[in-house]
């Protein structure tokens, strides 16, 4: 229904909000929003006049002296530092008002094309940012922020809780090239001898995907040495069926590891298989354990394998991201367990290396490797 003429002036003053509602009983859900009006701020209204007269200024200046000393152009900036910060009402008045000054400096001055057509291409760039800021709710450069937040706690969860004596690991997490953000999750949680390890695989990268791994982090990270280990996987299978808007497969390994003894239960939902090298052979053999990737049906089965590293034996958990995906699984397994195979000589502290030679250019990446000395 659309909103009716004096609603629209008032938001250009008022801001309005929507507030966000669910319906459910006897059987049936239903979803909405209304709007709510809020006090507007005297910076907001101070902004919006400053912004409005410094754009009708600009016409009479630019008659008054020519658009030599008073270019059009002058517009551009104020527009689209408009965009950046007002609403759209206030941004179609800031507009409305651009157009005046726009109109009496050509009748003054003459037609001139080339500061007209920048000018549109400012006012479509300003529209465009107004829009997008006012659908997420952001105002100016806070959304940058918001950004670089949403990173910031994402490599807070891609942590390895501190081994005890005996023990090392090696984890390493990087984004698909040109993206802020990595959708393969690295979780972990350690309670006395007790070790568990969740290398999560949320489907997409960058931008597009940091949303739902963030979500998909906190409730597997909460999940992760509250439930028993033998019930991660169905847990989390769980959670992610009765949340149907994270849409997209998500794939993991489980490792649960005991300090004390070196015996370990490998847990693999749709993921690649874990791999495992004992020194005396000096080849890595990859894990039995498999089942269904998570969130796709209810009464999914995750075969476990259990063994136990001795000392010089290591444990290596991948995603897919660190081979080039033209290669396919078996291809790409084959290439990083070939290579990994030099970590008997050079140590495996050195793991690192394979995520800067092998990942895919293309593609988040992650790696886990805990070996016992």
């Amino acid at each position: 229904m659309p909103m009716p003429v004096n609603e629209h002036l008032r938001s250009v003053w008022t801001p309005r909000e929507r507030a966000f509602f669910v319906d459910s009983g006897e059987g049936t859900k239903s979803s909405g929003h209304f709007t709510i009006w809020r006090p507007g701020s005297a910076s907001e209204r101070f902004l919006l006049i400053a912004l409005v007269v410094g754009a009708l200024a600009v016409g009479p200046l630019s008659a008054a002296f020519g658009p030599m000393w008073a270019p059009l152009v002058l517009l551009a900036p104020i527009i689209l530092f408009g965009g950046l910060r007002l609403r759209p009402p206030g941004l179609v008045v800031l507009l409305a008002a651009a157009a005046i000054s726009v109109v009496h400096g050509t009748v003054a001055t003459g037609l001139h094309v080339v500061p007209l057509l920048v000018i549109a291409v400012v006012v479509l760039l300003a529209v465009r940012l107004a829009s997008y800021r006012d659908n997420v709710g952001i105002r100016g450069m806070r959304g940058g922020r918001l950004l670089a937040d949403l990173r910031d706690r994402l490599k807070t969860i891609n942590r390895i809780a501190p081994l005890p004596r005996g023990w090392g690991c090696k984890a390493v997490t990087r984004q698909a090239p040109g993206s802020l953000f990595s959708a393969d999750l690295t979780l972990s949680h350690q309670a006395g001898d007790r070790l568990e390890v969740a290398l999560v695989d949320v489907s997409g990268k960058g931008t597009d995907a940091a949303s739902r791994a963030l979500m998909i982090a906190g409730a597997l990270g909460g999940l992760l040495g509250t439930v028993p280990a033998e019930r991660f996987l169905a847990a989390s299978n769980a959670y992610l069926l009765d949340q149907p808007e994270l849409e997209g497969i998500v794939t993991a390994l489980h490792l649960s590891l005991d300090l004390s003894t070196g015996g370990y239960t490998i847990r693999c939902a749709g993921h690649p298989p874990a791999a495992r090298l004992a020194p005396g052979s000096g080849t890595w053999h990859l894990s039995d354990a498999h089942g269904i990737a998570l969130g796709v049906t209810d009464d999914a089965e995750w075969i476990p394998e259990k063994g136990s590293l001795a000392k010089g034996d290591a444990l290596m958990l991948f995603t897919d991201g660190m081979w080039d995906p033209r290669l396919g699984l078996d291809s790409g397994v084959d290439r990083l367990l070939g290579e990994a195979e030099s970590l008997v000589t050079k140590g495996y502290k050195e793991a690192g290396n394979l995520a800067k030679s092998l990942a895919g250019k293309r593609d988040d990446c992650a790696l886990v490797l805990i070996w016992r000395t």
